[in-house]
């Protein structure tokens, strides 16, 4: 009897302590933070009547450290199956920071008191315990009903969500026809609103056609961004250099890009994996240098200046215009407005970005769609199905390329200026991540990774060297959450069968 209640006790003290593999991982990672925050954020350079000098930023240094060496510890319990210090932690945290936020805003304490200077900052930091908080939450209510013996049984949330994707998708196109015309504050902060709102636009429009190469067709392409500069360069030479109008640029720029597709795709016939993604890499850093050394087309590193601006057929959105053209404005007998022309090139990407959406979820659904899911899944399958992978893999490179080059010649357009520098092998890797964090083969799922990873870095572009620090701690919180991406679960395009279940007459068949 004394040798059970010594188990027991040791058992229990067991599930209570901090083995020194768990110290040993918080301090570890505690030091990296330490020693990465004070080369990021401990030391900043200001410039003072001309002279340059350092003020330090210890503060955040050391609050961070803290956070991480306690965040690890409780992570680990987490892991080891003891998610009730999680809860008591994570929700310490959480209610501590936002009373002291509040009791800030009515002006009670100075923000000193505050863990770091920015109040984004503040309230950024809050969503980490929160989260942790409401996991470790569910966590332990699944342990307690365990302990009493009941069966739990786990909800598929991602069907769920997957049910409502009809309903979501209405509402949020609702939401993005009806943006410019919401109280989104001065003109100033209207004009960044949308402006933003456009690039997000963008990057769904590339995420949707890098979509159908990898998410569908399963062809890993690390050169998706050389697409998207022929179809921006592609706009831009034949508006400068000819003359010609936005509404001839932008389907000749989806076409080279296309064509552009169709010539990489050849030489990648037989390759598969890690081999495919670098001949990918290196085409899309071919098409960089290509641009960068042929100084008398595309104008080398210096790029391509005074890019016309979209016109509405034929009337353009200028104060002042030549003599003899009407502008916008006095067509329409309005005031002129600067943030006309911002908000005419958000309804046309969006105008885009629902036809590209409308053409992929149809072309899913019929044979070649099927085709490209089919070669995701096994390529030599597909050849004994009298599947020719040859076409079907040249399709997936030209209509992903086409949506690229549409995406370009809107990011030329918003921009009026393009160089080299804007189509490196970074933005190949972040429209990659959009892809893989919003779920292969899922349209809602890049709609959100887009807004996650492009919207919210662009709405905390005054956060200068904090922002990037965001956009990765966001990346990894997406990876460690939702390994899977965003909204993982993908239904069948085409099912050859009806679910199961009971007959209407209640007979077994």
């Amino acid at each position: 009897m004394a040798l059970m209640q010594d188990a027991a006790q040791t058992k229990q003290a067991e599930a209570s302590a901090v083995t020194p593999e768990m110290l040993k991982q918080a301090v570890a990672a505690g030091v990296i933070t330490f020693l990465l925050a004070s080369l990021i954020v401990g030391i900043q350079t200001v410039s003072s009547t001309g002279v340059l000098d350092f003020t330090t930023r210890y503060k955040e240094v050391i609050i961070a450290t803290i956070g991480v060496f306690v965040g690890s510890l409780v992570i680990s319990q987490i892991r080891a199956g003891r998610p009730q210090i999680g809860v008591i932690v994570a929700g310490g945290v959480s209610v501590l920071l936002l009373l002291l936020l509040l009791v800030q805003e009515w002006g009670v304490i100075p923000r000193a008191f505050l863990p770091f200077n920015s109040m984004i900052i503040n309230w950024g930091s809050l969503i980490i315990p929160v989260a942790i908080f409401l996991r470790t939450t569910q966590e332990t209510r699944k342990l307690r009903a365990q302990a009493r013996g009941e069966v739990v049984v786990s909800k598929n949330v991602a069907e769920a969500i997957q049910r409502a994707m009809p309903y979501i998708g209405a509402g949020m196109i609702i939401l993005a026809v009806a943006l410019p015309w919401l109280p989104l504050g001065d003109r100033t902060q209207e004009k960044k609103i949308i402006d933003i709102c456009t690039i997000v636009l963008t990057y769904i429009m590339l995420g949707w056609g890098l979509n159908i190469v990898v998410g569908l067709a399963g062809l890993l392409d690390l050169g998706y961004v050389a697409f998207y500069a022929v179809g921006a360069y592609t706009y831009a030479m034949a508006s400068v250099y000819l003359g010609w109008s936005f509404w001839i640029c932008l389907p000749l720029a989806g076409l080279l890009a296309a064509t552009f597709g169709v010539l990489l795709g050849f030489p990648v016939l037989r390759l598969r994996g890690d081999y495919l993604a670098i001949v990918t890499l290196g085409f899309g850093e071919m098409i960089r240098i290509i641009i960068v050394n042929w100084r008398s087309l595309t104008g080398g590193p210096n790029g391509i200046n005074k890019v016309p601006r979209a016109s509405f057929f034929g009337l353009p959105m200028e104060r002042n215009v030549p003599e003899g053209v009407t502008s916008f404005s006095k067509f329409f007998g309005i005031e002129y407005n600067p943030n006309h022309r911002v908000i005419f090139l958000y309804y046309l990407v969006l105008l885009a970005a629902l036809a590209v959406n409308f053409f992929t979820l149809r072309i899913r659904k019929l044979p070649l769609g099927r085709a490209w899911e089919a070669l995701r899944e096994d390529e030599t399958a597909c050849r004994a199905l009298g599947i020719n992978p040859t076409n079907t893999k040249l399709t997936a490179f030209a209509i992903g390329a086409m949506f690229g080059g549409f995406a370009g010649s809107f990011f030329a357009v918003r921009n009026a200026f393009i160089s080299p520098e804007s189509f490196v092998f970074l933005e190949s890797a972040i429209i990659l991540a959009i892809v893989v964090l919003g779920g292969l083969g899922s349209q809602v799922g890049i709609v959100l990774a887009a807004t996650v990873l492009i919207g919210l870095p662009e709405m905390f572009r005054e956060l200068s060297e904090y922002r990037m620090l965001a956009f990765g701690i966001g990346m990894v919180l997406i990876m460690i959450w939702k390994p899977g991406g965003l909204l993982a679960h993908r239904e069948p395009t085409i099912r050859l069968h009806p679910a199961a279940g009971p007959p209407p007459d209640g007979k077994k068949k």
